[in-house]
């Protein structure tokens, strides 16, 4: 297992899951020529991104970098979410980790 432990979060699954649905979704509406299944695929994948933004923020993600082993399993919460993590692009956005690392 990599020590970054990369992707073992709910958010992460959680994204993934969505995204994969959205293109399959996608994927059926351009072999069927349907605007409204291009539509819907679209939206339900910039979901995904969303979805997965918002369990970052909730703490059910994971910060930059490498978390201690104990914290490696899939449910794991990541106590330091609410203050933002320094160097994530994701906090940053939310207005949260500024002036840290």
């Amino acid at each position: 297992m990599s020590q970054y432990d990369e992707g073992h979060t709910v958010a992460g699954w959680t994204g993934t899951a969505i995204a994969t649905i959205g293109s399959a979704v996608l994927g059926a509406g351009v072999c069927m020529v349907s605007a409204a299944l291009i539509a819907g695929g679209l939206g339900i994948t910039a979901a995904s991104v969303l979805v997965t933004w918002a369990l970052h923020l909730t703490g059910w993600g994971k910060p930059p970098g490498v978390r201690p082993r104990d914290q490696w399993r899939m449910g794991a919460r990541d106590v330091t979410a609410r203050a933002g993590h320094a160097e994530c692009w994701g906090c940053r956005l939310a207005g949260r980790g500024r002036g840290q690392g």
